[in-house]
């Protein structure tokens, strides 16, 4: 289930999302009205924001989960409750259509904001694809990541994991629990994809 974050720690998201790097808190001053400190980077530091100091400053960045969050929030037609004026109300509805074109193309935020990424994530899809065909007995099969991931070579772990949940949200791909946890390796364990607060083990690919 995707998490609603407070008015200020989704505005805090959605300002380091469309500047695509790492913020300072005198940037996020200047650009945004406030500073995240306190209880707020501290939460947002459990899962969606990495902070580190910089001198006498904190800086942040958002992680794979922070880019997932911005795209689920953009996906929302309301923004958090209790809205505080319809400027926000009618800002959200063309986020969401912002958000919707995006999905019909098949691009993701961090390609729009982070731009960098785009040529990596393409090739590393393709790798992932390749390597789910060698696997997979039949079109759709369930594959293990515990099988999957050593023939992806030295791809990141964050990196695979990003496309593998990109794959997921454009229903591209399936990602689901095994159903059978005393099965589970150490190996299954460590290859899982964690996705809304559950590890995903089995990997299925639709065919294209």
């Amino acid at each position: 289930m995707h998490e609603r974050l407070s008015h200020k720690q989704s505005a805090a998201m959605i300002a380091l999302m469309v500047h695509g790097r790492e913020m300072s808190n005198p940037e996020l001053r200047r650009d945004a009205g406030f500073a995240l400190d306190g209880r707020d980077r501290l939460k947002l530091n459990e899962r969606y924001v990495s902070s580190r100091k910089s001198g006498r400053a904190f800086v942040h960045q958002l992680t794979d989960d922070g880019w997932e969050w911005c795209e689920e929030e953009l996906g929302a037609l309301s923004p958090p409750q209790p809205v505080r004026s319809t400027l926000t109300v009618v800002a959200y509805r063309a986020l969401h259509g912002f958000f919707e074109y995006l999905r019909l193309h098949r691009v993701s935020l961090k390609e729009v904001f982070a731009g960098s990424d785009a040529p990596q994530a393409a090739d590393l899809e393709e790798l992932i694809r390749t390597a789910y065909r060698k696997l997979a007995r039949s079109p759709r099969d369930w594959v293990g990541l515990a099988d999957l991931r050593p023939l992806l070579g030295d791809a990141a772990v964050a990196e695979v994991d990003a496309v593998l949940k990109q794959l997921s949200r454009t229903g591209q791909a399936h990602l689901v629990p095994e159903s059978n946890r005393k099965a589970l390796t150490a190996e299954d364990k460590e290859a899982a994809v964690r996705i809304g607060g559950e590890d995903n083990h089995l990997l299925s690919i639709e065919a294209s």
